[in-house]
């Protein structure tokens, strides 16, 4: 058998161009160049029209909710909300910022707080599985958003849309500070004085009502007169009045 002798290095060189050019696998080997030109579409006349936009109120629903600065930072409200899912608690939250911010209400968070893991264990039935246990656990899931500066009346408007428009398996909890003059004793007394004198012509209403002095009033009713009728066996009944 004869057997091929070894290629030199020019018969190899010459005969790469061809395989190349025969064969696709080796097109980057080649010396035609393989690039492509595209043509960009023609733009129609609608194109060159402006789009209408959104609305603001439309496009803050996909951005994080606006926040007013406090200029004093006292706070006014803590407002806890709980639920035992994350998904409602979250929306809830980014809700109640929201009404904050267009109730011109300087609000913070909402701040995670610890959870509350709740566990009980129970018997798994009344007869023959008594004395097997079954456990059941609880965790609530709960945020804080803390106003500041606000006026008691907005936060107490805030508080209420806020139950208005409240969703299935939120639970909410506020706290609320009012700062008052430092003559807080005296409007205390006064208010008391004007209930008092509110409270005088029905002091004789009802059996907690004050009679006076006892004696008095015991003598003043044994000696009336339709008592002493009442008493006196020959006055005729339908003439006692």
């Amino acid at each position: 058998m004869l057997r091929q002798g070894p290629l030199r290095l020019s018969q190899l060189q010459a005969s790469v161009p061809w395989i190349a050019n025969k064969t696709p696998a080796f097109g980057c080997l080649s010396n035609k160049s393989n690039s492509r030109t595209y043509s960009t579409p023609a733009k129609k006349n609608g194109d060159n029209e402006p789009s209408l936009r959104n609305p603001r109120s439309l496009q803050a629903i996909h951005l994080k909710p606006l926040k007013r600065e406090a200029q004093f930072g006292i706070p006014s409200c803590d407002l806890q909300l709980r639920s035992f899912s994350l998904q409602p608690l979250q929306f809830f939250s980014d809700f109640a910022l929201r009404a904050a911010y267009f109730l011109g209400l300087p609000a913070s968070g909402p701040i995670t707080l610890p959870r509350i893991t709740e566990r009980w264990t129970v018997p798994r039935s009344h007869f023959i599985f008594k004395k097997s246990q079954e456990n059941f656990e609880r965790v609530t899931l709960r945020r804080m958003i803390q106003i500041k500066d606000g006026n008691p009346e907005t936060v107490q408007l805030w508080l209420a849309y806020l139950r208005k428009h409240q969703i299935y398996g939120i639970g909410m909890k506020a706290n609320m500070w009012e700062f008052g003059t430092t003559e807080m004793s005296k409007s205390l007394e006064e208010v008391e004085a004007k209930s008092l004198e509110s409270a005088a012509p029905w002091a004789h209403l009802g059996q907690t009502g004050s009679i006076g002095e006892s004696d008095k009033v015991v003598a003043d009713i044994l000696n009336s007169r339709r008592v002493k009728k009442a008493a006196d066996y020959n006055y005729p009944i339908h003439e006692i009045s």
